[in-house]
């Protein structure tokens, strides 16, 4: 436990610089866009007078430099102040937190799957290296992780909603359907079937490729030769020596493919019209709202980190030799 904390410390702290220079790139990446949200705004209302434009941008801080909007921005963000989205006339922070539940919601879903059953197909592969089974396999999650994670949405709302009505073809849940309790519940589910499955079997494609190489590579170990050596069992010596030890790669990419998780979530909410944090960001680049763009950002920075902080633990839970530089610092 101990080692732990000190773990999430070192972590914790290493992260400081890293939010430091997304925020600092973002900032000036978007600085050097043309155009800002009061000429999305005059554009929506038909056009508008010089003074109009000049009112707004002193109204919202952007006739300032940018130098000082930096400045202005981190001193905010050390308050846990996202700013004001000029787009929906609301706090920053109000409008993503309505909104990331369900991109949490659709990436632990996807996760879950891609992790659980690409890892139990990779072991089913890796058993026995080169025979039927795995070659099937193989050839399945090649031709699966070369397939764009928005045809897959498309093919499976084709399929599965429009020809078979098996479930519904967009959002997050009925309109108005009065639903409480349970049946809310399963309806969210079902509205969830089909994108999770476009997003989660791309990556489930790759845990499966992940876990039955490193159980190829473990079949040769010498560990593994004595126990076969000794009359274990096959099936012991899967699961509890080669699956085992394969798994730890898994965990650690598990955690390098949050960030792809995320930005893939942004394509498979606008092709299933989930009003999640992938479509809040679309509609922020729409508006030219930069604060609420940087919002979301920094958001997504902060779930990285998280997730990762995350995979540390559970790797170092599953291997002893993880952590071991924290105890002589």
């Amino acid at each position: 436990m101990h080692r732990a904390l000190k773990l999430v410390r070192r972590r914790a702290l290493s992260s400081i610089p890293v939010l430091l220079i997304v925020v600092t790139g973002t900032f000036f990446l978007l600085e050097s866009a043309t155009g800002d949200a009061v000429d999305a705004y005059l554009v929506s209302l038909g056009g508008g007078d010089a003074e109009l434009a000049r009112n707004l941008r002193e109204t919202y801080g952007l006739d300032q430099s940018a130098w000082s909007r930096l400045w202005l921005y981190v001193s905010a963000l050390a308050r846990f102040d996202l700013g004001w989205s000029v787009a929906f006339n609301r706090p920053i922070l109000d409008v993503i937190l309505e909104r990331l539940p369900n991109t949490l919601l659709l990436m632990g879903s996807a996760t879950a799957l891609a992790f659980l059953l690409g890892s139990l197909l990779g072991i089913v592969a890796g058993a026995r290296p080169g025979s039927g089974v795995d070659r099937l396999l193989s050839v399945g999650s090649l031709a699966l992780y070369a397939v764009p994670s928005f045809w897959l949405g498309l093919v499976l709302i084709l399929l599965f909603a429009v020809q078979l009505r098996w479930f519904p073809t967009a959002g997050i849940e009925s309109i108005a359907s009065g639903k409480s309790g349970f049946d809310r519940a399963v309806d969210i589910a079902r509205h969830l079937v089909l994108p999770v499955c476009a997003l989660g079997f791309i990556y489930l494609a790759l845990f499966l490729r992940m876990m039955r190489a490193g159980m190829a590579e473990i079949w040769r170990q010498d560990f593994v030769l004595a126990a076969r050596a000794k009359g274990l069992a096959r099936r012991r010596i899967v699961l509890r020596h080669i699956a085992r030890n394969a798994l730890l790669p898994l965990v650690t990419m598990l955690g390098l493919q949050a960030a792809a998780m995320l930005g893939g979530s942004v394509v498979i909410e606008s092709v299933f019209a989930i009003p999640g944090f992938g479509r809040l960001a679309q509609e922020a680049v729409a508006a030219r709202d930069a604060p609420l763009l940087m919002g979301i950002i920094v958001m997504s920075a902060i779930l990285v980190i998280l997730v990762n902080l995350l995979i540390d633990l559970a790797y170092a839970a599953l291997d002893p030799r993880v952590g071991q530089g924290e105890r002589r610092t």
